[in-house]
C-alpha cells in the first residue's frame, strides 16, 4: 500500500514533496572526522559561554539558509574515535538545544546512541533522536523513543566506531543492509514506534569500504522503498577523495569535499532519497533549488516487511 512521504517527529509532520529533507550537521565535538572543533577545540581560549554562542549562531544561520532541520551531536563517530562518557555529551548538547529550541522553527534532532542523552535532549526540545547504533547501543533506548513519542533514525553500522574500519567484508552488501533496516523497522513497530515517526539509514562509511559505499550510494532507490523514509548522510567522507583521488585532474590542491558532496546529493536525490544530512547546508538547498525546479523527483514509499 502506498503511502505519502511524511517523517513525523514528537511535534509536527515534516512532508517530502519533489525534493529530499536537507539535515543540517551540528556537531558539538573536539575531534568529528570533517568539522570537529569547530565550537569546542581541545586547547581553545573560549569561555563556554562563547563556544555555546558559535553552535547557536551557527544552527540558526543554517536555518536561515534553508535547513530543514538540524542534527546535534556531542561524541564524534569517525572510525577509531574514543567514545565519551553520557554525562560529557549531555553538557555538550543540551545548552545549545535549550537555547535553540525556542528560536528555531525547524526540529532539532539530537545524533546519540545513549539513552540517557538522548531523554535529556528530548526534554530541552530535540523532537528526534538519530540513533547510529541502530536502538541496538543502549537497551534504555527502546523506551525513550516510545515514551516521548519522538521520530527516529535507525542506522547500519557493522561493529562500533574503534572497530567498523578494521576490515569491514560483506557477502552482498545492499542484500545484508536491507535485511538489517528491514528487521530494525520491524522491531521498531513491534514495540509500538509508528510507522512514520521511523526512518532508515544505511550508514555510508560505518564498516564499509569506499567501494561499498559506492554500491550502496548506487542502491539508494532499492533502499527508498523499505517502506520508511531514507537517510543518506555521504557529507564529505572518505569515499569521496577516494574516487577524486582516481581522477588525474583532481590534485591535492584542487580537492573539494563539499563539490563532491554535492554531486553525491544530487544523485541520491534522483534516485529517491527522502533526508539528505549535509555540512554545507547553503550550497545543498541552492542544489536542491535548482533539482527541484527542473523536475525534481515525486517521492512515496511502499509499506513493507520482512
Amino acid at each position: 500500500m502506498m503511502q505519502r512521504a511524511v517523517w513525523r517527529t514528537s511535534r509536527r509532520a515534516l512532508e517530502i514533496g519533489r525534493r529530499p529533507l536537507v539535515m543540517g550537521i551540528l556537531n558539538v565535538t573536539p575531534d568529528s572526522f570533517s568539522d570537529g572543533g569547530r565550537f569546542v577545540a581541545p586547547g581553545q581560549q573560549l569561555t563556554s559561554s562563547q563556544t555555546l554562542e558559535l553552535a547557536v549562531d551557527a544552527a540558526l544561520k543554517m536555518q536561515a539558509n534553508g535547513a530543514d532541520l538540524i542534527d546535534i551531536g556531542g561524541e564524534s563517530t569517525r572510525p577509531y574515535s574514543d567514545p565519551v562518557d553520557a554525562d560529557i555529551e549531555i553538557e555538550r548538547v543540551v545548552p545549545v538545544i535549550e537555547r535553540l529550541a525556542d528560536r528555531l522553527a525547524i526540529p532539532i534532532s539530537v545524533d546519540t546512541s545513549k539513552a540517557t542523552v538522548a531523554n535529556a535532549a528530548i526534554q530541552a526540545g530535540a523532537e528526534i533522536v538519530n540513533d547510529v547504533s541502530g536502538l541496538e547501543g543502549d537497551p534504555e533506548m527502546p523506551a525513550v523513543v516510545v515514551e516521548s513519542l519522538a521520530g527516529v533514525c535507525v542506522m547500519h553500522m557493522q561493529g562500533n566506531p574503534q572497530t567498523m574500519q578494521d576490515d569491514p567484508s560483506y557477502g552482498d552488501v545492499v542484500e545484508e543492509i536491507e535485511r538489517y533496516l528491514l528487521a530494525r523497522r520491524q522491531a521498531c513497530l513491534d514495540l509500538g514506534i509508528e510507522p512514520e515517526r521511523i526512518c532508515l539509514d544505511p550508514g555510508i562509511g560505518f564498516g564499509k569500504t569506499h567501494d561499498h559505499n559506492l554500491t550502496l550510494l548506487r542502491a539508494t532507490s532499492r533502499f527508498a522503498s523499505l517502506g520508511s523514509p531514507i537517510l543518506i548522510g555521504h557529507s564529505r567522507k572518505g569515499f569521496i577523495r577516494k574516487v577524486l583521488d582516481r581522477n588525474e585532474r583532481c590534485t591535492k590542491d584542487d580537492y573539494n569535499p563539499m563539490a563532491g558532496t554535492l554531486a553525491v546529493s544530487m544523485a541520491v536525490a534522483a534516485a529517491g532519497a527522502h533526508v539528505i544530512r549535509v555540512h554545507d547546508v547553503a550550497e545543498t538547498v541552492q542544489a536542491l533549488d535548482l533539482f527541484e525546479a527542473s523536475g525534481g523527483l515525486e517521492v512515496s514509499f511502499n509499506d513493507r516487511t520482512i
